[in-house]
C-alpha cells in the first residue's frame, strides 16, 4: 500500500513539473496573436500588387517590395532551423541568466526601422532560391503556418533551452521565434516605405 501511494505521489509531482516546464497560455496565446497577427499584415500588404509595383525601387541601393518578401522568406526559414536546433540540443536552463533582453525588448528593437542592419550573405534577396514573389510568399506562408501550428499545440519546454543569436546575444527558443515574427513585421514597415514613396507606380 506504501508503494502504491509513492508510487501516486511520484507520478503527480513529476506530472506537475513536466507541466511547469510549457508555455503557460498567455505566453502561447500572445505568440500566436503575434506570429498570425504579423503574418495578416503582410498578406494585406501584398494584396494587388502589380509586376511594376512589385518590381519598383526607390533607387538602385534599395530593395524592392519583392524583394523584401524574398528577405522575409528565407528569413523565415532560417530563423525557425534555429529555434529547432536550439530545442534539439539539451536544455540549458542555467544560461539563462546571461539573457539581457525582454520578450518586449525583441519587439522594439526588431521592428524599430531607425535601426538599420545588414542582412547576411544568405539571406540577401538574390532571386536564386525564390525567383517569383508567388515562390516567396508560398515559402513564407508554409513556413509561418507551421510555426503558428507548433506554438499552438507545443508542450515543449522553449524557455529552458537558451541559444546564441548572432545579433542580440543569447535568447530563449520562445524570443527566437519571437524574433522571427518581428523580423517580418519590420519588413513588411520596410514594405509600405516603398509603397509610400512618391514615385510608387499607380498600378
Amino acid at each position: 500500500m506504501k508503494k502504491i501511494i509513492l508510487l501516486a505521489v511520484v507520478t503527480f509531482l513529476t506530472s506537475f513539473t513536466l507541466q511547469e516546464k510549457t508555455l503557460n497560455e498567455t505566453e502561447r496565446k500572445f505568440l500566436v496573436d503575434y506570429l498570425t497577427k504579423t503574418r495578416d499584415h503582410l498578406m494585406n500588404d501584398l494584396k494587388g500588387l502589380s509586376p511594376e509595383q512589385l518590381n519598383f525601387k526607390a533607387d538602385t541601393s534599395r530593395w524592392s517590395i519583392k524583394q523584401c518578401v524574398e528577405h522575409i522568406a528565407l528569413a523565415e526559414n532560417a530563423l525557425g532551423e534555429m529555434a529547432q536546433q536550439g530545442m534539439k540540443d539539451a536544455a540549458n536552463p542555467d544560461m539563462r541568466k546571461d539573457i539581457k533582453v525582454t520578450d518586449e525588448q525583441i519587439i522594439t528593437m526588431i521592428t524599430d526601422r531607425s535601426k538599420k542592419f545588414k542582412a547576411p550573405e544568405f539571406l540577401q534577396p538574390t532571386g536564386a532560391k525564390l525567383p517569383t514573389e508567388q515562390d516567396a510568399v508560398k515559402a513564407f506562408l508554409d513556413r509561418r503556418n507551421d510555426h503558428i501550428k507548433y506554438i499552438s499545440s507545443t508542450k515543449d519546454d522553449l524557455r529552458d533551452h537558451v541559444i546564441d543569436h548572432p545579433a542580440i546575444g543569447k535568447i530563449d527558443t520562445y524570443q527566437a521565434i519571437l524574433f522571427m515574427a518581428a523580423h517580418s513585421a519590420r519588413h513588411t514597415l520596410q514594405i509600405e516605405e516603398v509603397m509610400a514613396n512618391p514615385n510608387f507606380p499607380k498600378r
